[in-house]
């Protein structure tokens, strides 16, 4: 079982950092791709982070392992290995990681996961972390209070998600994307999901875009579909969230 350090030493080497060509403490943003792993897109959004004065950091929980993408399809995105829970362990040793960086400001951290990337974040995010949990030895070693916002882009809420609607025990400002056509989950299931995160005190935002899982991925396959417009305005959107959370206080 990893340590947070040994988990960061990990993925490390695969972290792919985009943002303004300084040293100076920055808002960071860490991007945790879904289950078919890193694509095309999780740059965009990176570069609009970075646009807007973000460090960005595209953690790939796959390549370091040395796991391929057709094996990630046929592992992870069908439940076999790598669970919510266990991808929790990789969103705190990247958060511990990337916050220990000088040209990181640890006080202004944002979140942004997607599918399963998102559903990595809410077990980080709800988890009591006592003991040996989410694959780590040390799940405790690393604060969230740094964590300024959380971007989730249709996470993965399904009934494989068995703690979808356990409280968080850290309540930042968040976004949710919800698709209206998403085959994983109803918007009903969403809805009951995002609620029962606002009622721990978060400020939550909701938007249901008009698109299927993974709208805003080029190269979807069917019954995704990508769709342009919708992933200009989900870039639009996280951005504004980014710019909120870096202006405004600590809580």
């Amino acid at each position: 079982m990893d340590t947070l350090a040994a988990r960061w030493a990990l993925l490390e080497p695969g972290v792919t950092v985009i943002g303004p060509e300084d040293d100076r403490p920055r808002p960071a943003v860490l991007l945790f791709h879904g289950c078919g792993g890193l694509r095309a897109h999780m740059t965009h959004y990176a570069e609009a982070a970075k646009a807007a004065g973000w460090r960005a950091f595209i953690i790939d929980s796959y390549g370091p392992r040395g796991w391929s993408r057709e094996r990630a399809l046929m592992t992870v995105c069908t439940g076999l290995v790598l669970r919510g829970d266990k991808r929790a362990g990789d969103v705190l040793a990247a958060l511990d990681g990337v916050s220990r960086r000088r040209d990181v400001d640890a006080s202004r951290v944002s979140l942004a996961g997607w599918s399963h990337g998102g559903w990595g974040i809410m077990e980080a995010m709800s988890s009591e972390r006592h003991g040996r949990m989410l694959g780590l030895a040390d799940p405790s070693g690393v604060s969230l209070d740094g964590v300024r916002a959380v971007y989730l882009a249709y996470p993965y809420i399904g009934l494989g998600a068995l703690n979808r609607m356990r409280p968080w025990k850290h309540c930042p400002k968040t976004l949710a994307v919800i698709s209206r056509g998403d085959h994983l989950t109803t918007v009903r299931n969403a809805e009951q999901v995002h609620a029962m995160v606002r009622n721990c005190g978060a400020d939550v935002e909701t938007w249901i875009a008009d698109g299927t899982h993974a709208f805003d991925e080029p190269g979807a396959a069917k019954p995704m579909r990508y769709h342009p417009e919708l992933a200009d305005e989900a870039i639009r959107r996280f951005v504004a969230l980014l710019e909120d959370v870096a202006v405004a206080p600590a809580v």
